[in-house]
């Protein structure tokens, strides 16, 4: 190969990986948030006013808080861990492996969900689900894995106070996080279930049925707290920050949630 071509294809071989090096430095800088599937709508809302007002990126990934704190103690990238119970932050600050013992940001409610047309009708201590129960008219009823999602703990807690957990146990669907609970409940395979209050009033799912708010002292608080992780970066503190302003909190409360002074 003469020289000038031989000395052309390392110097485009340099570029490629430069540029190859550029982009993965690129990507290394957007952090990753973990947070709860109940902030499903709320966090993306004020991801995006912070990449409006900042100009810059977050990557959002959602789901279960118990299979999350799972993937950090394996080494997941995260950056910021939002959960749906605080216990989940204080244990793994307790392992080391928050740079902090973080802040509460939130209190969840649950809501009994049916979809339109079904024969079950939503009130707040359950008495329909337990008299089309005890009729035997319930098929599938929808919650959240209570093995490690917070929101499918209280969904179980609630009916354990209803006295109805046992008898409806043959009929449960169970969602891997909240989110996928919410989509089995409003499918027309189920006559309902117990999802979170903020993914009720989200514009995507309210329509699509109807709900009521189940007695908050009838299971353990939703207490939610977020931490950032070792190795969190300077957009990954500066979004941490920013879901403590009047602007991010104001979403949190159009989404049902109560914030932490108002306990």
């Amino acid at each position: 190969m003469p020289v000038s071509v031989a000395r052309r294809s390392l110097l485009a071989l340099v570029a490629a990986f430069a540029l190859g090096t550029s982009c993965a430095s690129a990507q290394d800088d957007i952090p990753i948030v973990a947070a709860a599937s109940d902030l499903q709508f709320a966090l993306t809302e004020i991801a995006e006013a912070f990449r409006a007002e900042t100009g810059n990126e977050l990557r959002l990934t959602f789901g279960s808080t118990g299979n999350f704190a799972r993937q950090i103690r394996e080494g997941a990238p995260f950056q910021i861990f939002m959960a749906a119970d605080e216990q989940f932050i204080a244990e793994l600050h307790a392992d080391g492996f928050t740079l902090d013992e973080g802040d509460p940001y939130a209190e969840g409610r649950i809501v009994i969900m049916v979809p339109d047309g079904s024969t079950l009708t939503p009130d707040p201590r359950l008495d329909t689900l337990a008299d089309m129960l005890a009729a035997g008219q319930i098929t599938r009823f929808a919650i959240a894995n209570p093995d490690h999602a917070p929101y499918g703990m209280r969904a179980r807690e609630a009916l354990i106070t209803k006295g109805i957990w046992d008898d409806l146990q043959p009929f449960l669907v169970q969602g891997e996080n909240v989110s996928q609970a919410a989509q089995f409940a409003l499918s027309n395979n189920a006559e309902g279930g117990i999802i979170a209050y903020s993914l009720a009033l989200a514009p995507a799912v309210g329509p699509r049925g109807s709900f009521a708010l189940i007695p908050e002292d009838w299971h353990e608080p939703l207490r939610q707290r977020m931490a950032l992780l070792g190795g969190a970066g300077k957009v990954a503190q500066a979004f941490y920050a920013y879901v403590k302003t009047p602007a991010a909190r104001e979403i949190m409360q159009r989404y049902g949630f109560v914030l932490p002074e108002e306990d």
